[in-house]
């Protein structure tokens, strides 16, 4: 309809406005929580927060650029020669969105364990102990946020697989680096 632009409209702003606060929220979090952190891990978090940003928007251009265009081949192959497929501008940028804003914000994954792995409150094996529940709760959302064929969830699991063995593995270069950093510590397991 007539409307449909200005939701448009709205939807991209709400996705920059999301994306230009998330630095702001997690500076304003790490002020929050700041005088009770040693200086080390004041410096750590400092360290992560612009990362954040970073890791959102290639998680946007991931969606945006590689999954989106796979999933929406997909779905308009089903159709083919059956239906004709027409879109609505709104409920084109609605799916849109809907694929690609969760990946901004799934793919601060691996940095968030990195960070987390830096303060000690995980590690590699703490990871690889809980990825069968991890891996149950990736499928989870990769359900929820995709449409209901085998084939989307698919193209949506692999990459949250992916990131999470990606998280193991930067928490695993994390924890040596901690390690051998302190030596005498203790292996936590």
């Amino acid at each position: 309809g007539p409307g449909d632009i200005l939701w448009v409209y709205m939807m991209i702003a709400g996705v920059l406005a999301i994306a230009a606060t998330i630095p702001v929220a997690a500076f304003q979090t790490w002020r929050f929580v700041a005088p009770a952190l040693t200086d080390r891990e004041r410096r750590t978090a400092l360290f992560y927060i612009p990362g954040l940003f970073i890791f959102f928007i290639l998680g946007i251009v991931f969606g945006y650029f590689v999954l989106f265009p796979l999933v929406l081949q997909f779905l308009i192959g089903l159709s083919a020669g059956h239906f004709q497929t027409m879109f609505t501008a709104e409920h084109y940028f609605r799916f849109m969105m809907n694929l690609t804003l969760p990946f901004g914000f799934l793919f601060e994954m691996p940095l968030i364990v990195m960070f987390l792995t830096s303060l000690g409150i995980l590690n590699p094996a703490k990871l690889s102990k809980m990825r069968k529940i991890s891996y149950f709760a990736l499928i989870v959302v990769s359900v929820v946020i995709t449409p209901p064929d085998f084939i989307s969830d698919v193209l949506v699991i692999v990459p949250l697989l992916v990131l999470y063995e990606l998280s193991i593995s930067l928490s695993a270069f994390i924890y040596r680096k901690k390690t051998a950093a302190q030596p005498g510590a203790e292996a936590q397991g």
